[in-house]
Parts: structure tokens; C-alpha cells; sequence
């Protein structure tokens, strides 16, 4: 596995004005959210990324109106998975 650590200088986490404890957590779904709206991340690795659980980041979402990545094929194939189920 590789790690990436992104540097972010004082004067910009004081400019955040969050508490110290919660600043790496916002900037880490911030990323998340940034990277699935660019269609960069899926949904569940964006979700993976954030360290959300998958209801939780469905939440965040709808909260800030982000549009999913949900096109007429994918519900077709859901359809298709749903009638195979029965």
C-alpha cells in the first residue's frame, strides 16, 4: 500500500477555523468529495477515502446536493441483477 501525505502549511490550518482534532478528518473528505464529483473516485472508494461508512457518505452527499454517478446503464444493470435475484 502506498501513502500519500499532503503537506498543508500552519497559516492555512489556522485560516481553517476548525478545531486542531478535526482538521485532518475535514480535508480528507473534502478530498473525497472533490474526487468523486470529478468522477476521479467511485462512490464507495471515495466513501473508503472520506473513512465514512457508506450511509454516512450517501448523507454527506444528499447534504451538499452532489450529484451520484448513476446513469440509465447502470440501472438497467441493477434491474437485470434484481430479476435474477427473484
Amino acid at each position: 500500500m502506498t501513502d500519500v501525505t499532503i503537506r498543508v502549511s500552519e497559516d492555512i490550518v489556522r485560516a481553517l477555523r476548525l478545531p486542531p482534532d478535526t482538521v485532518a478528518a475535514e480535508l480528507q473528505r473534502e478530498l473525497a468529495v472533490a474526487l468523486y464529483q470529478r468522477g476521479i473516485l467511485s462512490s464507495g472508494k471515495a466513501a473508503a477515502l472520506a473513512e465514512m461508512t457508506r450511509w454516512g457518505w450517501e448523507e454527506l452527499l444528499g447534504a451538499r446536493k452532489v450529484p451520484r454517478h448513476y446513469a440509465d446503464a447502470d440501472l438497467d444493470q441493477d434491474i437485470a441483477y434484481a430479476v435474477r435475484s427473484l
